[in-house]
């Protein structure tokens, strides 16, 4: 993933309209890809990414729009997308596309997923599992795994935002 640039991605958010980083220009983007029928991960991180940022001042969190890119976009339309956020992970906007804007996106971030069949119609996406943080114009600040505890993503997400407003 470069730095110097903006991390391209033109997608549909949960509400039917179409967006791009520069949708989010002067706000930091915490970006999450994953995808609406994972069992476990996908809810787990959400919730914790949901809790850090909740315990984030106030005024800081209006800084920051979380991102939740789906993996699937056969099955994860806009209207999944905004069920799935507004009842279980309201502060998130969900983002998808066809496959070819989803795999741009994973592209650019350097996200993996495949699609690993179970039977009957069923299936899973397994696919990378970190958390991204993009900068008010949209560069790449830092990742970090979803396995981080709640109180090292908050301070991970404060020290980025307040430490860059110390620098201005």
């Amino acid at each position: 993933m470069q730095t110097e640039l903006p991390v391209a991605f033109a997608l549909t958010d949960h509400f039917g309209q179409q967006v791009n980083a520069s949708s989010y220009a002067g706000k930091w983007m915490l970006v999450f890809f994953g995808f609406t029928n994972c069992r476990v991960v996908c809810p787990r991180n959400l919730g914790k990414l949901s809790e850090a940022l909740d315990l984030v001042d106030p005024g800081i969190a209006l800084n920051i729009q979380p991102l939740y890119i789906t993996v699937d976009p056969a099955r994860d339309t806009p209207e999944v997308m905004r069920e799935f956020l507004e009842n279980r992970f309201p502060r998130f906007r969900g983002l998808t596309g066809d496959e070819h804007e989803i795999n741009l996106a994973k592209e650019n971030f350097g996200v993996f997923a495949r699609r690993v069949d179970e039977g009957d119609g069923q299936y899973q996406m397994p696919h990378t599992s970190l958390t991204y943080l993009l900068d008010p114009d949209g560069r790449y600040h830092s990742h970090w795994p979803s396995v981080l505890e709640l109180t090292e993503i908050h301070d991970r997400i404060r020290d980025a935002v307040v430490g860059a407003e110390l620098v201005t």
